[in-house]
């Protein structure tokens, strides 16, 4: 009967997830915001935000310790994958050659600044946002690395929605995006190996362990996959057998870089990139695994996110305000000039410019799991937490208006708009 009655506690909890992330969603879309930025914003409410503060009561009986465990390995299953999907959907021609060199120079403008700021804020709030305990070199790390991330498969998905996914500047900023992603995370594992256990073995392991993986998926994994596509592109379809044995690939490689420290996220991706790029595994993979995916195991974990987003410091005269605005501003700067400086360096017109820098400071999803997982780890107190969701709602919001505002539906239109008729001297 307990079971029973934990069964019915999951149910309910996901049919409530379910309702606000859709109606948050299309209202979203109403405001001409993607539809995951109101996924993320349902997830909010559903923490102390609202719920949490107008029926405490219903929400601590929805969502108990033990519901809110379930719905974080719900959501863990769900991000990988979303990051399979986006992975096996990426264009190849994309990431090599010029592609791969302009996009790896536009990483680079994204990260090193907006570390460098995101570093100094932490140094300034240090004696007030830390966790007891903690060092400082620890926290700016930290912290530096959150507001690097670009959200790979959150920016996927917003260029999908929005049908710019393999054109030029969306190749462009989601290669960037990916190559920031790799970065942070490296960040993150370097901060829970040696912050956390006190030796840079971990973190050694960690980096050897994903490079090993990396290669052997990409080259003989690939080989063997290639088979898999070659039978589907016969057959005309992906056999009931072939689809659960690629959903085995994408669960073993997700357990095994979570249990070497990269998270799972990451061996869903790479499955992904191995995955063979012909038309029926891609239709087939997009028409059997994306709706499920994407409409309930992937807002899952804005639900999970908002549970964990403490708001008491954010009232009238609350003391989180000040922090807010300064890193906000230093999350947004350090993306959107310096990538659009380094975008107009290249050659390419101001309005193409500011359309990158904007699309790069689209960081929700992946900053969401960096948090979570610094927070489980005590990196973060739950009031820095708090401030970097509402960095990862803002700065994700802002990227599609800021888009648009640069390039209007008729200048996205036009093939010559990728480049401006004349270098930057």
């Amino acid at each position: 009967m307990n079971q029973i009655h934990f069964a019915l506690q999951v149910f309910a909890a996901l049919a409530v997830v379910l309702v606000a992330t859709t109606v948050c969603g299309r209202l979203a879309m109403l405001v001409r915001q993607p539809r995951v930025v109101g996924e993320m914003v349902a997830g909010v409410l559903l923490g102390p935000a609202l719920l949490g503060a107008v029926a405490p009561g219903v929400q601590a009986q929805l969502f108990p310790a033990d519901v809110k465990s379930t719905l974080y390995v719900l959501s863990t299953i769900g991000l990988t994958f979303y990051m399979f999907l986006v992975g096996s959907s990426l264009d190849h021609g994309l990431t090599t050659g010029a592609n791969a060199r302009k996009a790896s120079v536009l990483a680079v403008s994204g990260i090193v600044p907006t570390f460098l700021l995101g570093a100094g804020t932490a140094v300034i709030f240090f004696d007030s946002l830390s966790p007891q305990g903690s060092r400082l070199w620890v926290f700016m790390l930290f912290v530096g690395g959150a507001l690097s991330i670009t959200a790979f498969p959150m920016l996927a998905r917003i260029l999908q929605e929005r049908g710019i996914a393999n054109t030029p500047i969306g190749g462009l900023t989601l290669v960037a995006a990916a190559i920031d992603d790799a970065v942070a995370w490296a960040f993150l594992a370097l901060i829970i190996a040696v912050g956390a256990s006190g030796s840079p073995g971990g973190a050694v392991r960690t980096i050897v362990g994903a490079a090993i993986f990396a290669v052997l998926m990409l080259t003989l994994g690939r080989k063997w996959l290639a088979k898999l596509g070659e039978r589907a592109e016969r057959d005309g379809k992906l056999s009931r057998d072939m689809m659960a044995i690629i959903l085995l690939v994408v669960l073993v490689a997700g357990w095994f870089t979570d249990y070497i420290g990269v998270f799972s996220v990451f061996g869903g991706f790479i499955t992904g990139l191995a995955m063979p790029k012909n038309s029926v595994v891609r239709h087939e993979l997009e028409t059997k695994l994306t709706d499920l995916n994407s409409i309930l195991l992937l807002p899952v974990f804005f639900a999970f996110s908002g549970l964990n987003t403490q708001v008491s410091g954010f009232g009238a005269g609350g003391e989180l305000w000040f922090p807010l605005a300064v890193i906000m501003l230093a999350a947004f700067a350090g993306k959107y000039l310096g990538c659009g400086l380094v975008v107009r360096a290249q050659g390419y017109s101001w309005r193409y410019a500011s359309a990158v820098g904007g699309l790069m400071n689209a960081r929700g999803l992946m900053i969401l799991i960096f948090i979570n997982i610094g927070l489980a780890y005590d990196l973060v107190t739950p009031e820095m937490f708090a401030i970097l969701v509402a960095v990862a709602i803002v700065t994700t919001a802002a990227a599609m208006p800021i888009y648009r505002a640069s390039l209007p539906d008729h200048l996205e239109a036009q093939a010559d708009v990728k480049r401006s008729p004349a270098p930057v001297r």
